[in-house]
Formats: structure tokens, sequence, C-alpha cells
């Protein structure tokens, strides 16, 4: 049965023996991330790393006020977060999603009404507004004040308090489409905070659509693209664009909505890298198996999350840019200042004594270590739908991701290795990953120092060391440009005659199976354990 929200998932923690209670009192200021920090790495490298989740309850400053912290930082968080047994079992059922098998006869439809009627349950559900939780109280104009949630400040050099959990809600301009994302929120003031959508995202593409349709200088508006999410040195000043054209931009607004403390399969879908035609909310629906239940936004015309504890409702103003940063990031480094949207709060919804859901990032593992691991396990398959010779995958959290990729392929042709890299670099988020190494098939990627033996005794590296140019994560701090820079592929896998290999390839070591049967036998009369 899925979690109606954040408070019956609570209630699963508490049941389960994953939550700690915190009574003592803990400042937001940050007190409560080194306290995540460090439960997040207890049993570090045993089946039980990661930690309990937190429920802080004697919030400093915050009388009644209590905060979830590190709610998905562990594999059985994650699991029992999605409500399942095993990752792997999602990605099966995305499998069949993908490949459904072609129908003959008649019987062999009506067999298929099933499959088809599981799709159709995963919808959204539309609600009256007397039925959703986050409306119980409503606060517009001067009652709107952002520095009443205990926001955290996570890092001694950030900026200020920072938002780390949000769903961000915005609508494509063009399709209609909903788009739920994850972007930090720096809180300036009672009644705004930056939005820092990163230039690759879908909430910056919204945007960047509006900022096309109100410009009447066309030039100006490619310049104002490339400043806004996430302007750079590289980019040109404000003081560039015509004032007539900032005048007719700056009069118009994109709507926005964040929904912090859902339920967390919604939590959860804010992150993952979804197709471009396809709803996070749908996600959401599929994770839980049930629909998310929504609610008409009441100042913007978005549909938010019903059972949240907290929305935030109000717009970002073409044009208008702000310093953000500096902000301690899953990098493991302080990603610095830099020029992002305004998000200028015009009314806050929140359930009655609500759950404030907060993260911490920095040097994994923590709390999105494994996030990032489900990410990779349930999408999986969308990965090989595009390239089906891709046997398994391995994001390594101290890769943080996006830094490092390690792909096992069944190999059919010289060069496979090398059309796997270009493709995994052409692939949506994909696109960012800095470093690339392809093994055989026989290789588990998950096993680290299999694939460094593998590495470093397969590779001739000016032979199997490939490097190209193209778009790199905005938080890369080494990159030649932000934004642009290098990528390294590394072809670790066998090499054939057709590649210009004309040694003979030694096999690895392997015990003969009837030698390793008969030490089985008597392993334990041995007593060497």
């Amino acid at each position: 049965m899925a979690y109606t929200d954040l408070r019956d998932w609570i209630n699963a923690l508490h049941q389960a023996g994953e939550l700690k209670r915190i009574t003592t009192e803990v400042s937001p200021d940050l007190e409560m991330a080194e306290i995540a920090d460090r439960a997040a790495k207890m049993g570090r490298g045993t089946e039980k790393a990661g930690g309990p989740a937190l429920l802080f309850e004697n919030v400093k400053g915050y009388p009644g006020a209590r905060v979830l912290m590190n709610q998905f930082g562990s594999a059985n968080r994650m699991r029992l977060a999605l409500e399942t047994d095993s990752l792997d079992t999602i990605a099966d059922r995305i499998r069949v999603l993908l490949k459904p098998e072609t129908p003959i006869g008649f019987m062999d439809k009506l067999k298929m009404l099933p499959k088809l009627a599981e799709v159709g349950a995963f919808f959204p559900k539309m609600v009256a507004a007397k039925d959703a939780p986050c409306k119980q109280v409503i606060l517009k104009g001067a009652d709107v004040d952002l520095t009443r949630l205990p926001v955290l400040k996570t890092w001694p050099h950030d900026g200020g308090p920072f938002i780390t959990l949000p769903c961000v809600l915005t609508r494509d301009p063009k399709s209609g489409k909903r788009n739920v994302g994850m972007y930090r929120m720096q809180v300036y003031d009672s009644n705004t905070t930056g939005m820092h959508w990163q230039r690759q995202k879908v909430a910056a593409e919204h945007m960047r659509d509006r900022l096309r349709a109100a410009s009447v200088d066309k030039a100006a508006a490619v310049d104002l693209m490339a400043l806004t999410a996430g302007g750079t040195a590289a980019a040109p000043s404000l003081e560039t664009i015509p004032q007539v054209t900032l005048g007719k931009i700056r009069n118009q607004r994109m709507e926005v909505a964040v929904a912090i403390g859902t339920d967390p399969a919604t939590t959860f879908s804010a992150i993952v890298p979804a197709p471009p035609d396809v709803e996070e909310y749908i996600i959401a629906g599929f994770l839980r198996q049930k629909p998310v239940e929504l609610v008409k936004a009441e100042t913007v015309d978005l549909d938010v999350p019903a059972n949240a504890e907290y929305v935030l409702e109000g717009y970002v103003e073409l044009g208008e840019l702000r310093t953000e940063g500096p902000f301690g990031d899953h990098t493991g480094f302080y990603t610095m200042q830099d020029d992002y949207p305004v998000f200028h709060v015009t009314c806050i919804t929140h359930r009655r004594d609500p759950v404030y859901a907060a993260t911490i990032v920095g040097k994994p593992p923590m709390e999105d270590a494994w996030m990032g691991k489900a990410v990779e396990r349930i999408f999986l398959p969308l990965m090989q739908l595009t390239l089906p010779e891709i046997r398994d995958v391995n994001l390594p959290p101290a890769g943080v991701f996006h830094n490092l990729m390690i792909v096992s392929i069944r190999k059919s042709y010289a060069g496979h290795a090398r059309k796997v890299m270009n493709g995994i670099w052409s692939m949506g988020q994909a696109m960012f990953t800095k470093c690339i190494i392809v093994v055989d098939e026989d290789c588990d990627v998950h096993d680290i120092p299999e694939v460094v033996l593998r590495t470093t005794n397969n590779i001739d590296p000016e032979r199997d060391i490939q490097f190209t140019l193209g778009p790199v994560d905005s938080l890369d701090h080494a990159s030649r440009l932000p934004n642009f820079g290098s990528k390294m592929g590394i072809d670790a896998t066998r090499k054939w005659a057709a590649e210009g290999f004309n040694r003979p390839w030694p096999p690895m070591l392997k015990m003969d199976p009837g030698v390793k049967s008969k030490v089985d036998a008597i392993w334990k009369r041995l007593g060497i354990e």
C-alpha cells in the first residue's frame, strides 16, 4: 500500500526501526547538518551503512517545528521508500512496459488489458481544495515569511540557509506538460529565494522558451538565455542587453510552485532522469502503484501535491538575476557564487504542525548516494533501450555520479566500446559523465578492485583512452570553462585483431572447477575461518 504522505512514511520508518527521534535542542545553523553527516557515514562499508533517519523535534529558534533528515540514507530505506524488496524488481517492471509482448490473437490482446489498466492507474488524480491537507493553513501578502521555516545552513561558507529537498513545479509553455525538478534554493529574505536550475535542466528550458516568446530583440534574447539559468563570467552582462528588451521581458513572469515534504516516491521522482514526454507525477504513480493526488494552487496555475507539508507559490521574473552561493555541494567542494533567477514567494500553504524535509550534501557517502544508486538500478532499462549491448552500469558514489560511469557490454565488433561511450554522452543527463570505463560483460562493474585490475591491465593508454569536448556539469569546478570542457572514455575491453591487436591475449586466471568443489567440501573442517 502506497504511502499517502510524509507522515505515513515517517510512521513506516518508526515501525521498521529506521527512525531516530532527537529531542535534544539542535540548531538548523550547521548543527543539524553535522549530525546528519555523521549519521550518513555510520557503518561505512558494511550492510548497515547509512545510519538512521533523523527526526529533529526540538529545533532551536523554531518552537514546535520538526525536521526530517536522512530519510533515504541507506540501501534498506531506499527499498522501503519505494516499497520493494529489490530495486531490480522495479527495473523489471519497467522492462515489461518498455517491451511488451506483441499480441498475436484475440486472447493475447485480452491478456494485455490488465497491463494497460495498470499504466492508466499511474496518472495523477485531482482533488478538491477542501480535501487537500496542504491547504490547512494559507498565508498570503504580508503573512508570507520564509524565515518562519526551519531552513538549514549546512556548511560554514554557504551563502545562507538553503532549501535542499524541494520539488520545484513548472509547466512547459508549449506543451503544457508538468515538470517536477529538484533545485536548491537559497533563502534571501522573507519572500525571495534563489532558483538554482542549471541551464541544462528542464525548468531552465521552460524559462528560455518564455524568453524567446517575450523578446523583441532576438539577438538580445540569445544573450539573455546565455545569462539566465546559471550565468557565467563568459556570458554577456546585463549592461549589454538593450533596455527596451529588458523592460519588456521584466514585465513577464513564469509561475513556479515548490512542494516540501511529500511522500517518498514523489520526492524521489523529482531527481529521476525522466524521458522528455513523461511527467514525474506519472513516474511517482508508477513507483508507488497508486496515483499522486494533486490540487490546484491558490495563486498560480499549477497542480501541486495535495498531501505536501508545505507549498510555496510565486513566480520568477524573466531577465532578473541575483548572486547565489557559495554552497557546499555533493562533489565535496563548494560551488562558488554565480547569478541565477530569483523566486518571489506570494503565497505559502501548509499543513497544521508541518514537518520540514531537508537533506545535506557533501563528501560521499551521504543520503544522495543511496538515491543515486536507486536511479542507477531503476533506469538501467532505459539505457538498454537505446544501447541494448549494455549489460550493467555502476555510478560509484565517490565519483558523485556525473564524474564516473563503469559500463559492461557484450562486445560484438571492433570499436564497440567507443560506440557505447558516444552513445552515453548523447543520452540526456548522461551527457555530463566526465569519465566512462567500458569493460567486457564478464566483469562485475560493482567489484571496484576487479574493474581496476581489468582497466590497468587491459589498456594501452595512448591507444585506448579517448577524449572529447562537450557540455559538462555546472558543478564541475575543474573544467576549462563553466559548463563546457573535456570528457574521457577508457576502452578496457579485450582487444581484437580487427582493432589492430595482433598479439595473443592471455586468459585470466581461473581455478579448475573440480578442485574448487573438493575444497568447498572440506573447507569448514580446515578451521581457517
